[in-house]
């Protein structure tokens, strides 16, 4: 059993992960990334100082760790006699950059392999920093099919983007690249700074990762969103209502809860709303699970982890299970597989305020809704005037598969599910 360590990596102490690119059971190869580390001024991809199979991670997301910490345990390690490796610290502010070393014995390069995942045993190595295969990983790139332009073939992100263009001929996929990775002169005639102080910061690191996906969905998709005032009172006054059977205590439910059970019951009757696109098949897949995502605001950008089978929870159970998930993302400890996989997203701004805006699709889902801060209105109900507690709401929709009919019905059994009537519909 070998164990592999975190290396030197520069002036650096309690640096924390924030990415496991490995897991137990992967056949990894000497210098394939395995953890990345992140601190306030640079970012770092740590590459495996011996091949072999991984028996057991040591750490998680979220932990901080230094030099000569223990990452993991190898089944079948080699010995250390490798070639010499250089990881590249990118500072974020690109002022300057360290370069932590680690010299042993050399051999020819041509012996270096790339990940499992991304190669064959068979395909020619191609070399590329840390930064540059990350770049090319995060675009579902396989760094070995891209041409070199440096030295000794070495690959740059310049090579990945122009690979973009020029193999998968998408414009929209390319107009992201070029948009999101590579800086564009400024439109201004003249520099913010001439007219006045300005602070430069860099965008969160949740944000940058989720600019091109929203791009894309906006790019790509035709939304159209319609939006409706529900009345929400009797569910409201029975919300607030709740007791403990035996304590007497009250029981604290978020309306958000009431809203997914609804929602679940929509997407019951309109399954359209419960699928995705497969254009390039001309298919459509109709899913039979009930996976509700919930944005959640964060200190580190937007998230949107996955109530998982909604339809077998109840009330109080989804609010629980919301909490849950809210927690694990503020703290970054939730898996990333749970923002994957959902059958349509909520994004309420109920706690914070406003009434109606254009909330984006999350592909592969054809769906979001957008729910507002609830307020009182005075109604006619039978010739008398009556405070009443309206919930605003939008809701997008991909016009490829949902029309405007159909978007138009699913309002009303969203009006219907949380109208007065709220207890036999949400029973069902």
């Amino acid at each position: 059993m070998q164990k592999v360590l975190v290396p030197n990596i520069g002036d650096f102490k309690n640096v924390e992960i924030i990415e496991v690119l490995v897991k137990p059971g992967d056949k990894i190869n000497k210098n394939d990334s395995i953890i990345t580390l992140e601190s306030d001024k640079s970012s770092v991809e740590v590459p495996s100082s011996h091949s072999g199979t991984i028996k057991d991670i040591k750490v998680k997301i979220g932990d901080k760790v230094s030099e000569g910490d223990l990452i993991m345990e190898l089944d079948g390690g080699e010995s250390t006699s490798v070639v010499k490796t250089e990881t590249k610290i990118d500072n974020k502010n690109e002022s300057t950059s360290s370069v932590a070393k680690q010299v042993e014995t050399p051999i020819p390069s041509t012996t270096q392999v790339q990940p499992a995942q991304f190669i064959e045993s068979t395909s020619e190595i191609k070399p590329a920093s840390p930064k540059t295969r990350k770049f090319a990983r995060e675009l579902g790139i396989n760094i070995n099919e891209v041409m070199g332009s440096q030295r000794s073939g070495r690959v740059i992100e310049t090579d990945v983007k122009n690979f973009v263009k020029n193999r998968i001929g998408n414009f929209a996929h390319s107009q992201v690249v070029e948009e999101i990775k590579k800086p564009k002169k400024p439109k201004d005639e003249f520099d913010h700074a001439e007219f006045g102080e300005v602070e430069i910061k860099d965008i969160p690191r949740v944000k940058r990762l989720s600019g091109p996906h929203l791009v894309r969905s906006w790019t790509e998709i035709p939304h159209v969103t319609q939006q409706e005032e529900i009345d929400i009172t009797e569910m409201e006054t029975f919300r607030k209502s709740l007791r403990n059977l035996y304590t007497g205590e009250k029981i604290s439910v978020s309306p958000l809860a009431f809203i997914i059970r609804a929602m679940v019951s929509g997407l019951k009757t309109f399954p359209n709303f419960n699928c995705s696109l497969d254009s390039d098949n001309g298919k459509v897949i109709y899913k039979k699970y009930y996976h509700i995502g919930v944005a959640v605001d964060t200190p580190h950008g937007l998230m949107v982890p996955k109530v998982r089978d909604a339809d077998k929870l109840e009330v109080k159970k989804i609010g629980a299970e919301v909490r849950r998930l809210s927690k694990l993302c503020k703290e970054l400890k939730i898996d990333k597989k749970e923002f994957f996989g959902g059958s349509m997203t909520i994004s309420s701004l109920g706690g914070i305020g406003g009434t109606f805006f254009t909330p984006i699709i999350n592909p592969p889902e054809v769906s979001i809704l957008g729910v507002g801060k609830a307020y009182n209105r005075l109604i006619n109900v039978g010739g008398r005037l009556q405070s009443r507690i309206i919930l605003p709401i939008s809701l997008s929709y991909d016009h490829r598969i949902i029309d405007g009919a159909e978007g138009a019905k699913f309002c009303v059994h969203l009006n219907e599910c949380l109208g007065k009537d709220f207890a036999f519909k949400l029973a069902v």
